[in-house]
């Protein structure tokens, strides 16, 4: 892939630089201080991928995604030195546009970020980048969706999400009141250390309180849990919330399919599982399992989705009873929940 930076720091833009070098598969097009070069460089040539750094003089990273993302679009990965300082920008700038992000590469050092996870992400986008999948045909296969269990407690509503997720939870759950009778938990595909900035972030936007999932946590009305950390959420026989790190060998941590399918054996009242727009196949079995239990569930059309992976292996699976723009998911879990 054709990359460019902008960073306004010359030690950032050549760590950079040397970590996309040494993986061999990309190359560096050109480079911007600020976001107003950017925005001048980009509409010279477009490059595939952007490392868009936030805190900049002149123009920052936000408003330079949002003005990229209108004037000449492409795909725009968050690299950023300060994670906790950063994480309100770092999440408006996902909801201008941007797809990801990652903490900078420090080369050297005893931080663990020397490069891998950043050449992980650009990998990843480079796979999804200007590819749209053919929608397949859904997968009702036949399948009789049997009778929800009786009421017993909260509606409970789970997300599971990556690629393109924090925009398209703001989306869905800004469809629902305040007032909801639903409890809601959601996973996203992010590095631990943004994860208490997604649910600050999504607290700004939402009329419902948001905060992260805390072990032995209790579905609550009207409250959004995030899933924390890079261990997995399950439902306990109790019908609380743990953290697990098995499966180890699952590729995704948090995984969407592991919370889905535990709840899909303990939870005794009401359920909407939701898949929204992500890169692979995470949360398919789990909502097949859902849906087997007489579930509700849904799954992100491939028009909205920023990356129809996840979605589409859940419709092929026949885990999805539903397909809906983002846009109308809010409005159809609001009338399944009532309230």
């Amino acid at each position: 892939m054709k990359i460019g930076i902008v960073n306004d720091l010359p030690m950032v833009v050549e760590t950079l630089r040397r970590v996309i070098t040494a993986g061999e598969k990309h190359r560096v097009i050109w480079s911007a201080e600020n976001g107003r070069v950017a925005i001048e460089r980009c509409a010279q040539e477009t490059p595939d991928l952007i490392l868009m750094d936030m805190i900049m003089p002149v123009m920052d990273g936000v408003e330079a995604t949002r003005r990229i993302m209108k004037l000449c679009p492409c795909p725009i990965l968050i690299v950023t030195s300060t994670v906790t300082g950063n994480s309100a920008k770092v999440f408006e700038a996902m909801g201008a546009g941007a797809l990801d992000v990652v903490a900078t590469p420090v080369l050297g050092g005893k931080s663990g970020a020397d490069g891998k996870e950043l050449l992980v992400k650009i990998d990843r986008i480079a796979r999804v980048a200007g590819i749209k999948e053919r929608t397949p045909a859904l997968s009702r296969t036949g399948m009789v969706d049997c009778p929800p269990p009786p009421a017993k407690g909260p509606h409970l509503l789970l997300l599971g999400s990556s690629t393109g997720g924090p925009q398209a939870l703001v989306t869905v759950l800004q469809g629902l009141a305040r007032e909801i009778p639903a409890a809601v938990v959601v996973v996203q595909h992010m590095d631990e250390q943004f994860t208490g900035g997604l649910a600050t972030w999504l607290n700004t936007q939402l009329a419902l309180k948001v905060r992260v999932l805390k072990e032995g946590d209790s579905p609550q009305a009207g409250v959004v849990l995030v899933a924390a950390t890079n261990d997995h959420v399950v439902m306990r026989a109790n019908r609380t919330f743990s953290y697990v790190r098995e499966p180890r060998d699952n590729y995704y941590h948090p995984s969407v399919d592991v919370l889905f399918n535990s709840v899909a054996q303990h939870w005794q009242g009401r359920c909407t599982g939701v898949i929204l727009t992500g890169m692979g196949r995470d949360g398919a079995e789990g909502l097949l399992a859902l849906r087997q239990r007489g579930f509700y569930t849904i799954a992100q059309d491939q028009k909205s989705s920023v990356v129809f992976g996840m979605p589409k292996a859940a419709i092929e699976a026949g885990g999805a009873r539903d397909v809906l723009p983002a846009g109308e998911i809010g409005g159809k879990i609001q009338i399944l929940v009532g309230g």
